[in-house]
């Protein structure tokens, strides 16, 4: 899919075809989409596929007048994926006239680029807009990780009466996530730095100023990443132990029921037997069996109750 977007009069506006000064999204696009692009493009194919490629790293490249700068950008599966939350790459590519991003998938990233919600978003400073979206990627990162805490939080709760491995395995699949999400943090650090070393942005007060304050976000959510994880570890941890507790404490309760249970059915066991036995013979023998074995099964629950067995 192509969008084409430029702004007008400090608005983003969709336009029809590809002119100086625009922007266009490619979302999981088809070859022919492709071709097409980067014939108005002209640029070099595999700037326009390589964010294709679900394991591309964050780097930077340059070729013929044109830089090709690769993100790792959150992205949410859904719940019922194996691992809900993933990084994905997106690709941006500048050239004198023209602003391509790339992607294979819809990620909050480009939803919010083209939302207008971004201030200050311009398709004609192509320099201000790379600073942008990787502002944005930074805030997306952190709003992923507040959804991760929830859901953390949520399953903590279940967890401290479950019996059951589920809930350990959905904070497995957390767990996972964050370190996705700490392995495309640290490459988007290093490509950033990179880059800040390139003096790329030196030309404007501005762009320096907002670089400076993407390379904050970055690392705040890197901080945050590391502490959810350390956080998350221990408490699957401690979690493992509580399951394996509330298992022993069922099994705990079954055992004392079965003994208490056991002794009736041992008393009528043997009153059963085919034998001369004590008050066969006494009118109230079946009330007198009885009483006893209830006597003795309450007996045995208050002791055990009072050891804390039952």
């Amino acid at each position: 899919m192509i969008s084409i977007y430029q702004t007008r009069d400090g608005r983003l506006d969709t336009v029809e075809e590809q002119v100086g000064g625009c922007w266009a999204s490619l979302i999981d696009p088809t070859p022919e989409e492709i071709a097409r692009v980067r014939a108005a493009v002209e640029v070099p194919e595999d700037f326009l596929t390589h964010a294709l490629d679900r394991g591309e790293q964050a780097r930077t490249e340059r070729e013929d007048g044109a830089m090709l700068v690769v993100l790792r950008v959150p992205f949410f599966q859904g719940e019922a994926a194996d691992i809900p939350h993933i990084t994905v790459p997106l690709g941006i590519v500048v050239t004198d006239r023209y602003l391509v991003t790339v992607c294979a998938h819809d990620v909050g990233v480009l939803r919010q680029l083209t939302s207008g919600a971004v201030r200050g978003l311009s398709t004609v400073k192509h320099n201000r807009f790379v600073l942008h979206a990787m502002h944005v990627t930074a805030q997306r990162y952190l709003y992923h990780l507040g959804e991760i805490n929830k859901a953390v939080d949520a399953l903590e709760d279940r967890l401290q009466a479950s019996l059951r491995n589920r809930e350990l395995l959905e904070l497995l699949k957390r767990q996972k996530s964050l370190v996705y999400f700490t392995e495309a943090l640290k490459s988007n650090e290093v490509m950033l730095e990179r880059l800040q070393r390139s003096q790329l942005f030196q030309a404007y007060p501005d762009d320096l100023e907002l670089l400076e304050d993407v390379l904050t976000e970055f690392r705040q959510a890197m901080e945050m990443t590391t502490i959810s994880g350390n956080i998350l570890s221990q408490m699957m941890d401690a979690f493992a132990s509580i399951i394996s507790n509330n298992l022993n404490v069922v099994m705990k309760f079954l055992a004392s029921v079965t003994i208490v249970l056991a002794l009736p059915t041992l008393v009528a066991s043997v009153y059963g037997m085919n034998i001369a036995l004590p008050l066969q013979g006494h009118p109230a023998a079946f009330l007198i069996v009885l009483g006893t074995s209830l006597l003795a099964a309450v007996v045995v629950v208050i002791v055990f109750w009072r050891r804390d067995w039952l």
